[in-house]
């Protein structure tokens, strides 16, 4: 894929300007022309949101599945090793969070309480239903090339290849192009409802120290990741800022997909047939990020809620539990607390306000923990291609 021209800027000018927008309209503005601007912003963020969320089963399938033919036979072994690299990487996060938890919460002040913002209004919503849900769309994607592959069928391949260059062309002529509109959106609604001012205060300490987590994590994934192929991490995160910014404003892996797969793409390092079966893979597969901003959240809130860490068993089950979770979570929005709701209550006792309380500080930082998913997966990816050169896999 080629590079959008000035992506970048236009994803930061989308976060400036939606923001400062949203400050000076607040949702209690009496201003005349204000309940105007919201609700065509409303509609402008379903909608965009709504168009981008129905092409990600189409880039999914449209990238996996053809993948998955050209790698031929090794398919099934890369796919294996692929699930493998997610959950030790989902899970040994999981673990140095819970490691930070226990050596850092008993010496911290936190707020006891914080509050969501409303979201904007949609006087009009025009939806536009997934042909299939996200899931469905990988679990399709793996079956249609794995079954291609055992059966040799050459018609299929060539229909599956052909499909991923219509979908490529979807992605650069529709995806990048409203990316920076659906960003200015969401965060005018930021600002509208007052969560840049008032919500992110609320356990501030909590999330700066999960956000310096998701940087270490991805040093060490990086670092392995280069360590093991012998190529350069360096060169790979470095095509990654347009991704991350992407996913800071749509808070959603699987949002994020097309310009990950462009950024991936610009790196020498990563093989491109990697890039096309790992990139889609993994976004949804792989929530690192997520993972440990959920461990570390969860026990902060059971020192305000409950006066007590979690028993440092209970905490170890629940990491396990939770990367296993994670591969099977949505890329949306919240996707990884939402899944493991059951584990929050079942394995961890939180109560209906503990599970209230979870949701909200999560979602205050959701978008830096995506962020650090999506950039993550571009470490799991050099891995994989260190690991097709390693065992003699041609690149199709």
């Amino acid at each position: 894929m080629k590079k959008s021209e000035n992506l970048p800027l236009k994803l930061l000018i989308g976060v400036i300007v939606g923001a400062a927008l949203g400050l000076l309209i607040p949702q209690e503005s009496t201003l005349p022309f204000a309940g105007a601007v919201v609700n065509i912003v409303g509609t402008a963020k379903y909608i965009l949101g709504q168009l981008i969320n129905f092409c990600v089963p189409l880039i999914i399938i449209g990238f996996i599945a053809p993948s998955i033919t050209k790698l031929g036979t090794n398919a099934t072994r890369l796919l294996a090793v692929a699930i493998v690299i997610a959950y030790v990487s989902s899970v040994l996060a999981a673990f140095m969070s819970m490691g930070a938890g226990y050596t850092i919460i008993p010496h911290l002040d936190f707020a006891s309480s914080a509050s969501e913002g409303a979201g904007l209004p949609v006087p009009f919503e025009l939806a536009i239903p997934q042909i299939m849900p996200v899931m469905s769309a990988l679990v399709f994607s793996v079956l249609i090339g794995l079954a291609a592959v055992w059966t040799k069928a050459k018609t299929i391949a060539a229909i599956l290849e052909e499909f991923q260059n219509i979908v490529l062309d979807i992605v650069k002529r529709v995806i990048i192009p409203v990316l920076p509109f659906f960003i200015a959106s969401t965060f005018f609604q930021l600002g509208w409802n007052g969560s840049i001012t008032k919500q992110l205060p609320v356990f501030l300490i909590a999330i700066v120290i999960v956000m310096v987590g998701h940087y270490v994590w991805l040093a060490i994934l990086y670092g392995v990741a280069g360590a093991y192929s012998g190529r350069s991490g360096m060169e790979v995160v470095k095509h990654y800022g347009p991704a991350y910014i992407t996913a800071v404003g749509t808070m959603s892996s699987a949002a994020t997909l097309a310009v990950a797969l462009q950024c991936a793409h610009q790196s020498k390092e990563l093989r491109s047939d990697m890039v096309d079966f790992g990139v889609p893979l993994f976004a949804n597969i792989h929530l690192c990020g997520s993972v440990l901003t959920e461990v570390f959240f969860c026990m902060t809130v059971s020192q305000v809620l409950y006066d007590d860490l979690p028993k440092s068993g209970t905490m170890a089950l629940f990491c396990v539990l939770l990367a296993v979770f994670a591969i099977g979570a949505p890329g949306v929005p919240g996707g990884t607390v939402m899944a493991s709701l059951g584990l929050i209550s079942g394995v961890l006792g939180f109560d209906g306000v503990g599970q209230g309380l979870m949701l909200a500080i999560f979602a205050l930082q959701d978008s830096f923990g995506t962020a650090c998913n999506v950039t993550g997966d571009g470490a799991l990816t050099l891995i994989l291609t260190g690991y097709a050169e390693k065992h003699g896999i041609r690149e199709a």
